[in-house]
């Protein structure tokens, strides 16, 4: 079974759990709203992500044991909106504004830049030097850092920051870097690398130059 299965359920699944957070304690405020319609949201939108522009590295096959384990890892992303729901948390307007700017620049960074290297890749794979990447070598895990952000400033709360860490060091980092080790073997890595960030853009310094002016690998 692929991995992307345990991920698409969790996603898909996300709007129903913080609906029935809601109706269990009662709580139809607007924090919690805005909570549902934001997290609720993005997970619908992944699973028309994975229909239009899936992301290869999910396509692996694992035994049920590694969903099970899976599935409860990133279970730990509804830990925000349990606090947030449960303990009856109404962030203030000010905060609620910051947190949907926040999460519109995640969605926009996260599903633009994954569009362009599917697609790209897809009918002229090469090493990817513009548009969203001309900057920043992983820009759709900076959107996603900032959605999930966006989630758990709502909340008031450390542990979902905590939550977030604890993913973005264990998962995050390594994926990246093992990234940076298979884009190597391109001839103009190295250069490429220099003007670009590994996961926050390097806004200053010289542009790479973009695909036109780059050997096609």
């Amino acid at each position: 079974m692929k991995i992307k299965h345990c991920i698409n359920l969790h996603k898909g699944t996300t709007f129903i759990f913080i609906l029935g957070l809601m109706l269990v304690y009662q709580n139809f405020m607007l924090g919690a709203w805005v909570y549902l319609v934001l997290h609720g949201t993005y997970g619908l939108l992944w699973l028309l992500k994975d229909q239009l522009f899936p992301d290869k590295q999910w396509e692996q096959q694992f035994p049920w044991p590694i969903h099970l384990l899976g599935f409860g890892l990133i279970s730990l992303y509804w830990i925000a909106p349990y606090i947030l729901i449960s303990r009856r948390i109404e962030p203030t307007v000010p905060l609620i504004a910051g947190a949907i700017a926040l999460n519109i620049a995640g969605v926009f960074l996260h599903f633009g830049s994954d569009a362009q290297k599917y697609f790209i890749l897809k009918y002229q794979p090469r090493l990817i030097t513009e548009g969203f990447f001309a900057r920043c070598r992983n820009p759709n895990y900076l959107g996603e850092i900032l959605i999930y952000i966006s989630f758990a400033m709502l909340t008031m709360h450390w542990l979902p920051f905590v939550i977030l860490g604890g993913f973005f060091g264990a998962v995050f980092i390594p994926n990246m870097l093992k990234k940076d080790r298979s884009l190597s073997r391109y001839a103009d890595f190295e250069q490429y690398r220099e003007n670009t960030g590994l996961f926050w853009p390097k806004l200053f310094g010289k542009k790479y130059p973009t695909s036109k002016d780059v050997a096609k690998v």
